[in-house]
């Protein structure tokens, strides 16, 4: 077979893995997306968004606000918010959700803050620490709903059973925005699989 044709039939198998591997994760986040495991765990984890001068942006909001109904709802007896100060150095994305928990009834004695992390593979990391140094085995992960898969392969990892507990409408409404923002977790997931991120 001439060389060049061997390189081409070689492009298309390459190709075509990547198109299978792209198609089964993209199926496997949405899936995910659309299960409610919330169940009895040891803490619930709430991923941090954006906060702006020390309040919560609208998505880490609603985030923060699922998480204090679950509280409520006693399906965990502690609520761990996650995330480092990004480019605000005055305010991290976990203090501030500590502090707006406080304003939902959550006492202080029941709150975890983490404050160091940069993107969720850390703050998965320094979750797991933060359980294990507590006893804690089992959480529910709250985020947007594409989120959920990643979030559940990294502290997964990490030795922590984890259930889904994905914000409600966190889903973009159109079609595109939809599809955009599962590509970027297929990739945000590839790379972390790769030891990238």
């Amino acid at each position: 077979m001439p060389p060049r044709r061997w390189r081409l039939r070689l492009l298309l198998v390459f190709l075509l893995a990547v198109f299978v591997y792209v198609t089964v994760m993209y199926v496997r986040i949405v899936r995910q997306s659309g299960k409610n495991e919330a169940r009895q765990a040891d803490a619930i984890v709430v991923f941090g968004a954006a906060q702006y001068g020390g309040k919560p942006s609208p998505v880490y909001k609603a985030r923060l606000d699922h998480a204090a109904q679950l509280y409520h709802r006693g399906l965990a007896p502690f609520v761990i918010a996650t995330g480092g100060a990004g480019a605000d150095p005055d305010f991290s994305e976990g203090v501030v959700g500590r502090e707006y928990l406080k304003t939902l009834g959550i006492p202080d004695s029941q709150l975890i803050a983490e404050t160091q992390s940069l993107d969720t593979a850390e703050s998965a990391r320094r979750v797991a620490a933060i359980m294990r140094a507590n006893g804690m085995h089992s959480c529910l992960a709250v985020s947007d709903g594409y989120h959920i898969f990643r979030v559940k392969q990294m502290l997964t990892q990490e030795g922590v059973t984890v259930y889904g507990a994905p914000r409600p409408n966190s889903k973009p409404q159109s079609l595109w925005k939809r599809s955009f923002a599962v590509f970027r977790e297929v990739a945000s997931y590839t790379l972390w699989r790769m030891h990238l991120t």
